[in-house]
């Protein structure tokens, strides 16, 4: 090997070594929540199993969930997202196929009006709760996967605008997950009309993954590589139960009907068969590290 050759290769392993991976995620437009917090938790400690160097930070503008989809798609301004995965995610950006809220996000309890309780507990099988209407986000994953299950689903762009529909009887109930709900009630100005219903629920099989540009593919390995160590060695799980235990036990999940509903937008390669990656619905095997 000649010097110059040697001293190249020196430099190349150096700068790899410094280098510092710069990641930045969407600012959301709406107020910051634990659930948009506990996703770069996630991502830090993801990299911190990695032993990269890395700054992670939110863009200067704030973006809704569809601009941001749009900006990684143009590769600008941020080079993250995160989001329920369907096909066609999978074929515009490039997903790390492990779900980051263990599928938490498909178990979802009912915000219903206080006036509507003694009519909810009347309902005794699905076909009874898809005689009701629901209200979900306009651009929402979630919104498909209701109508394809035979829900009459009125839609909104914002949170709030849902929940001022709810109140004022424009739809029956809004379904929203168990890493959602509790944080949204207790912060909702409309807590006088609106509670949990305390009996059922809806589940069907999801995935909140972190996606990147397609062009991301050192990243994406990067991010995947911390995922599972995080996982192999327990600090993804610890992380878990640190954000969701206390919610997971107010939902009473066992206790619940829970009606199960079809996803037909899950793609093929979603890792159903990876037991330790997903919320299977019995809490003590979730509750402990």
């Amino acid at each position: 090997m000649n010097k110059a050759l040697a001293v190249l290769i020196l430099l190349c392993s150096f700068n790899a070594k410094g280098a510092s991976w710069q990641i930045t995620f969407p600012s959301p437009q709406e107020s910051t929540s634990a659930i948009d917090e506990y996703p770069i938790q996630l991502l830090s400690l993801a990299l911190d199993q990695t032993g990269v160097n890395y700054q992670l930070k939110p863009s200067e503008k704030l973006l809704s969930k569809g601009k941001a989809l749009d900006r990684l798609q143009d590769n600008r301004e941020i080079n993250i997202v995160w989001g329920m995965t369907n096909e066609q995610r999978e074929k515009d950006f490039l997903p790390i196929r492990i779900p980051i809220f263990k599928g938490l996000s498909g178990w979802r309890l009912l915000l219903i009006r206080q006036d509507m309780a003694e009519r909810f507990a009347y309902i005794q099988q699905l076909e009874h709760l898809v005689k009701l209407i629901p209200l979900q986000g306009r651009d929402w994953p979630d919104t498909k996967i209701l109508q394809s299950n035979g829900f009459d689903v009125v839609t909104e762009r914002t949170h709030k605008a849902l929940m001022r529909m709810l109140s004022k009887a424009q739809g029956d109930f809004f379904p929203r997950s168990i890493i959602e709900i509790w944080e949204e009630l207790a912060k909702s100005e409309l807590q006088n009309q609106i509670k949990i219903q305390p009996t059922l629920g809806v589940h069907y099989p999801t995935a909140i993954y972190f996606f990147v540009n397609k062009k991301s593919v050192p990243l994406a390995k990067l991010i995947e590589k911390g995922l599972e160590k995080a996982i192999e060695n327990g600090t993804f799980q610890a992380l878990f139960i640190e954000n969701y235990a206390d919610y997971i036990e107010k939902s009473k999940i066992e206790q619940r009907t829970f009606y199960t509903l079809k996803n037909p937008f899950l793609p093929e390669k979603t890792p159903l068969d990876r037991k330790e990656l997903w919320f299977d619905g019995k809490i003590s095997s979730q509750l402990e590290p």
